[in-house]
């Protein structure tokens, strides 16, 4: 929880924490089993922006640590910003993947995804 920043999360119940706190000790949940991969759900739902820029500073101290993380989310702005790689899935099968540069350079995903004027911003966290 130290690494995280929420040890003074430790003492409240879990129905008192905001949507950042929230999703960082779900996080902590996580890693308290000293995994080598994890799968993030959807970690920039229901939060507000700066618990946003809080979760994706968090993904890539992670990353730094050589810690796989796997990231499903349908926010593509925030979350092709600091992924090495991505996949566009659609019905079920990979439709595409490669960098986010790739991807986003791809008539396919803009016309199915991102939309014509969607615009790369890499996160300098």
């Amino acid at each position: 929880m130290e690494e995280l920043g929420i040890s003074e999360l430790a003492d409240r119940k879990a129905y008192t924490l905001s949507g950042g706190e929230c999703r960082r000790a779900e996080i902590a949940r996580a890693l308290a089993a000293s995994p080598s991969f994890i799968l993030l759900d959807e970690p920039f739902s229901g939060i507000d922006p700066i618990a946003v820029q809080d979760i994706k500073q968090l993904i890539l101290h992670l990353r730094d640590r050589n810690l796989g993380v796997l990231i499903t989310d349908h926010n593509a702005a925030e979350m092709l910003g600091i992924v090495d790689r991505a996949y566009l899935i659609t019905d079920g099968k990979i439709t595409l993947k490669g960098t986010p540069e790739a991807l986003v350079e791809s008539e396919i995903a803009r016309e199915q995804y991102l939309g014509h004027n969607f615009e790369l911003r890499r996160s300098r966290i």
